[in-house]
């Protein structure tokens, strides 16, 4: 007893990875198509509601959607949008965050 006592023992926690908004998009956006869903009807259901069934369980897409917060995903959509689009302005957010809105 007193050996175990006298030894430090370590414990290793995983450092789970942070994933882009992108990238949990994405990866619901496929779990949902592959189980044969309209993703965008179940990603806008979710987003307007909150409500994680709405997402399949299936590849933890429920889970995995979970980790950003719907208007971080909103924000992710409507950028992706206006860049798709040309639309101008993209590139002007840190000058509009800086100076004030009038």
């Amino acid at each position: 007893m007193s050996e175990s006592v006298s030894n430090t023992q370590f414990f290793k926690v995983e450092v789970e990875q942070v994933d882009s908004v992108k990238t949990i998009i994405e990866e619901v956006y496929n779990a949902l198509s592959e189980k044969g869903y309209n993703p965008v009807n179940q990603i806008v259901g979710y987003i307007m509601s909150g409500d994680p069934t709405y997402i399949t369980s299936y590849k933890n897409a429920r889970s995995i959607i979970m980790k950003a917060e719907r208007d971080e995903l909103v924000e992710e959509l409507l950028t992706e949008y206006i860049r798709s689009n040309g639309w101008p302005g993209m590139n002007d957010e840190e000058e509009e965050e800086d100076g004030d809105a009038e």
